[in-house]
């Protein structure tokens, strides 16, 4: 993300959906940048950010990202220890839906295509999140794609065709969709539309499942439809 135009559109953006977020969630949001890191070489992170305003301090001190994009590796840096720590809850407890940990929503927003290979390892914690029976919104992964870049969007869809088999956790948004909507940038809105989309989603999804067996009532208007990490 070398422009300055696309550093931007992912600062306002996000700036602008993080007091949204916070209404909701008082421990505010978790922001990754994808090859920051601190001196001694571990992964960089700014947790609990609740204001606008430490988004656009974190950006303009951050320095511009450069290098590979090792998306596969920052995701599982980012959602590994958070799907360790809910499997323990679930043998401690003996239900998923009694662990008192929170559902995880994992922003992905980049403008090029992975270095590595993220649908394995999102593809492994779903394989996870399935062994201990997790509820389908515990965890979702929203990619976003910032600029024009056609191998990364090009990558965005055969990853999204390449995780059909697996459980309902990733939505893909390429620059293609966003223009066929009539959208020519990342915003606020945008970001906000397709992660409650998909909550939403998995929300029904879980009240069909309780539902008794028999005929099932159609919601209106047919199916329905925060950490960021930055490239």
């Amino acid at each position: 993300m070398q422009e300055e135009g696309r550093w931007g559109e992912v600062r306002e953006a996000l700036a602008a959906i993080t007091p949204i977020c916070t209404k909701y969630d008082s421990n505010g949001v978790d922001l990754y940048f994808l090859n920051a890191r601190t001196p001694e070489g571990d992964p960089k992170y700014y947790r609990s950010i609740r204001r606008s305003k430490q988004i656009m301090e974190i950006f303009d001190k951050e320095a511009r990202p450069d290098g590979w994009t090792y998306t596969g590796t920052r995701i599982r840096e980012i959602l590994g220890p958070y799907v360790s720590n809910f499997e323990n809850a679930v043998q401690s407890s003996r239900r998923a839906d009694n662990t008192g940990i929170k559902p995880v929503n994992l922003i992905v927003i980049t403008d090029g295509a992975p270095s590595d290979d993220p649908e394995s390892v999102i593809r492994e914690l779903a394989r996870r999140l399935d062994r201990v029976d997790a509820l389908p919104h515990q965890v979702g992964i929203q990619f976003f794609q910032v600029g024009t870049d056609k191998e990364a969007g090009e990558a965005l869809r055969e990853m999204d065709d390449g995780l059909k088999d697996v459980r309902d956790m990733v939505d893909t948004v390429s620059f293609n969709t966003l223009d066929k909507r009539g959208v020519k940038k990342l915003t606020a809105d945008g970001l906000l539309k397709v992660v409650l989309g998909s909550v939403n989603r998995r929300l029904d999804r879980i009240r069909l499942e309780e539902l008794p067996p028999g005929p099932q009532p159609q919601s209106p208007g047919g199916q329905s439809s925060s950490r960021y990490r930055s490239r």
